[in-house]
């Protein structure tokens, strides 16, 4: 419903087709609304653009959905090549795996990974195949005649699962992968030399 005009309101002097407007004041609500909606754009300027205090929306998005997905894929429990690679980039996954690999295996891969007891796990060269799926059956099964036990009691899958994305944070995923010639524990491994 419209109220009526007041017939001491004064009358644009223009007209449009015919029609003429009253010279009325825009209501404050109306006012308020457009002059916080200036100061908000203003600060949005400073804060995202000009200062960078903040993440924009956008992105910010994008960042909060990368992180549920490496929270979802650290608690899966469907293991995949892909997952665990994509574990091997998280900082977190790595930080938890270094930290079980330098508790339980440096005393046969050294901390470095190159080997001494155990084989080098840097190098393109791996004895029992060189995926990740491969890895992680390798330290669940362990190989006893060579000295490498079974991890699967001690760690449990989810501690398995890390210690593999630490020693893939070492490789770039599609690197070649050579098969190594027979090793002795203990004995340097033999490279052939068409490989150096």
């Amino acid at each position: 419903m419209t109220t009526p005009a007041n017939d001491d309101d004064k009358i644009r002097p223009h007209s449009y087709d015919g029609i003429q407007e009253y010279d009325k004041r825009l209501p404050n609500w109306w006012l308020f609304t457009l002059y916080g909606a200036i100061v908000y754009a203003i600060g949005y300027w400073v804060v995202f653009h000009q200062l960078h205090a903040a993440l924009e929306p956008g992105p910010a998005v994008e960042e909060t959905i990368r992180e549920n997905q490496a929270i979802a894929a650290r608690s899966s429990t469907v293991l995949t090549n892909e997952l665990l690679w994509s574990l091997s980039r998280d900082p977190k996954v790595i930080e938890n795996g270094k930290v079980t690999f330098q508790t339980m295996c440096v005393a046969c891969h050294l901390p470095d990974l190159k080997g001494q007891i155990g084989p080098n796990l840097v190098d393109e060269f791996w004895l029992h195949g060189g995926q990740p799926l491969e890895m992680v059956k390798l330290i669940n099964t362990g190989i006893l005649e060579k000295g490498m036990p079974n991890w699967a009691q001690v760690l449990g899958q989810e501690k398995i699962k890390d210690v593999t994305a630490y020693i893939l944070s070492f490789h770039k995923e599609g690197e070649p992968i050579k098969q190594a010639p027979p090793w002795i524990p203990g004995q340097p491994m033999q490279i052939p030399a068409a490989a150096n």
